[in-house]
């Protein structure tokens, strides 16, 4: 009989990454065959939405922990999103008392890993490294830091890349008259970095045909609830002081992983200009690269990693020199461009997610029949 995977995670239509990889993964493992079922991690009560939701686990609810976990224990196995702000508690800590209730298998997915994280986040990580029987990294830079740093046995970690849907790739379609198409996609808020950019468009005025950037992504809802557009009008407000405000486009809109790849597939350079050093794990640099578009990225832990063997180029933050002259690089020297492209077809088959799920099958399947081996010793 096939393994059956139970899910916590948030998910959609919860707009946010872990909910967007959770319903990528998931939707692939029950395409290869297998029982799936998702219970939904949310900080107020709202209503179910389709058949794969089998359960909510809602901030504060009296017993919630309780009648969630006991959902994920008639599955074979559990994957655990883990970020540091999902769950209820300080640091998410209730998701310490879920490992501990759980009596079947878990692999728990590390979606960040700090080099210097508080007391208690260390404390949290630990603690969710001694409970869990399988811990996920999406890179090897996350890896390095979890043996480095933190209390876990290495036996115990994986390294699986994030997903990617993949399927649209090839030279871009240029309608007549349109210059080159920049991308930046993804939830806006302070840390993306967009300012990045918007300073680095003046010094390509001058070529012709002129480049466009386009912003793809709607406003991160916790940024909205907190700031409301406040990001994206300043940015706004500095594109027209610079005189470039016919050079960018802000599409809110938020896409699903289909979507993503089809627009990706659409540009001629993806842009990721983000603030955070940190980052070890982008979705959104994964779906560049399996779209095998020439990647310009700020040099966080992810961009470093994947980019090295020439996919896309790393600058260094706050220098919009370098990012101006990245993308002038790319755009005017279809050589450099089509090496980049080269190198980033090469990595594509490894990032799709039928090539990802397949992985957290083989995975999954060895902790059932080492969890089965260990009943019967």
């Amino acid at each position: 009989m096939s393994t059956s995977f139970g899910f916590l995670s948030s998910f959609p239509p919860t707009q946010c990454g872990l909910a967007t990889f959770t319903a990528a993964l998931e939707a692939e493992i029950a395409a290869a065959g297998h029982g799936t079922g998702v219970v939904r991690v949310l900080e107020r009560p709202a209503a179910f939405t389709g058949s794969t939701i089998v359960q909510h686990m809602v901030h504060g609810q009296p017993d919630a922990l309780e009648r969630a976990v006991a959902v994920l224990n008639t599955f074979d196995v559990v994957v655990v999103q883990h970020e540091y702000g999902i769950y209820d508690g300080a640091d998410g800590d209730s998701i310490v008392e879920v490992l501990d209730l759980l009596r079947v298998p878990s692999i728990v997915v590390l979606h960040t890993v700090l080099v210097e994280p508080t007391r208690h986040q260390r404390e949290v990580l630990d603690a969710i490294g001694r409970r869990a029987s399988a811990l996920v990294t999406m890179t090897a830079t996350a890896y390095q830091r979890l043996i480095d740093h933190y209390d876990v046995d290495e036996a115990k970690v994986a390294v699986i890349p994030h997903g990617a849907a993949g399927g649209c790739h090839g030279r871009p379609h240029r309608p007549a008259g349109r210059g080159p198409l920049m991308l930046t996609w993804g939830l806006l808020g302070p840390g993306k970095g967009i300012e990045r950019v918007i300073e680095a468009l003046p010094s390509l005025r001058d070529l012709v045909p002129r480049p466009h950037y386009l912003v793809e992504g709607e406003t991160h809802p916790k940024v909205l609830e907190r700031d409301g557009e406040a990001y994206r009008d300043g940015l706004v407000a500095r594109a027209r002081a610079l005189g470039v405000a016919d050079m960018v486009t802000f599409r809110s809109r938020y896409l699903d992983v289909h979507s993503l790849s089809s627009l990706a597939a659409s540009a001629d350079v993806v842009i990721l200009p983000y603030d955070s050093r940190e980052q070890v794990t982008s979705g959104v640099l994964i779906e560049a690269v399996a779209a095998h578009r020439p990647v310009i990225a700020t040099a966080f832990a992810h961009a470093v990693e994947l980019l090295a063997s020439g996919a896309g180029i790393v600058v260094d933050h706050d220098d919009p020199s370098a990012m101006g002259a990245a993308i002038r690089l790319v755009l005017s020297e279809p050589a450099q461009s089509a090496t980049m492209v080269t190198r980033a077809a090469e990595l594509a088959p490894d990032l799709l997610w039928s090539a990802v799920a397949a992985r957290y099958c083989v995975l999954a399947d060895d902790l059932v029949t080492a969890d089965a081996a260990a009943a019967l010793r």
